[in-house]
């Protein structure tokens, strides 16, 4: 099998992201098995973060990395947080905090201009210095409503609203979420390019 790191710590993306990666022959692991911290997400877009993530982890580990960067784009906040989604309100804040900030600034929008994504980049570097790195994208169009619904999925999904299916990604069970998210379609252009080309 071929090894991957993956420049995360969370369990959940390792699992989601190894189900599909292990059909293909790719065996993925946490960069924390090799002792890799986190790196300083400095970058303005998700695909630079992604690649900031990507490219630390390559390099300590010798390994081609993987790496994801998402959140979501308000278009009446001008598509704040995007980048700084899970820190929109303060280096520390949680998502109860980020949610309250983010009702806050639309509580005087009117329903129909809240309009919203999700977005979702996973880069693949197969080394360090990769000058091409594989770069999938994907979006998920939606609303945001100011009260929250449903207790599944995590940050922003209480209130972000699906119009075609009457309920917030909160409301959806995890293999829905999966198969609609903007992450699930960044996988699905993932497991395209990875059969198209051998890394």
């Amino acid at each position: 099998m071929k090894q991957l790191v993956l420049a995360s710590g969370n369990p959940g993306k390792l699992r989601e992201l190894s189900a599909i990666l292990d059909e293909l022959g790719y065996q993925l692991h946490a960069q924390s098995e090799f002792g890799v911290d986190e790196v300083a997400e400095t970058g303005t877009t998700f695909v630079e973060n992604a690649i900031i993530k990507a490219r630390h982890a390559a390099t300590i580990t010798g390994l081609p990395a993987l790496a994801d960067d998402s959140g979501i784009e308000v278009d009446a906040l001008d598509g704040a947080p995007g980048v700084y989604s899970a820190r929109f309100a303060g280096a520390n804040a949680d998502d109860a905090a980020n949610n309250a900030l983010l009702v806050d600034k639309l509580r005087n929008v009117p329903p129909a201009e809240r309009s919203a994504r999700y977005r979702a980049v996973i880069v693949l570097m197969r080394h360090a210095a990769d000058p091409s790195p594989l770069i999938c994208e994907g979006s998920w169009e939606g609303m945001i409503q100011l009260d929250p619904a449903g207790d599944g999925g995590f940050g922003y999904d209480p209130y972000f609203f699906l119009p075609d299916l009457g309920c917030t990604s909160a409301q959806l069970s995890a293999s829905e979420k999966n198969r609609l998210s903007h992450r699930g379609a960044a996988l699905q252009e993932l497991k395209r390019k990875l059969k198209e080309q051998d890394v």
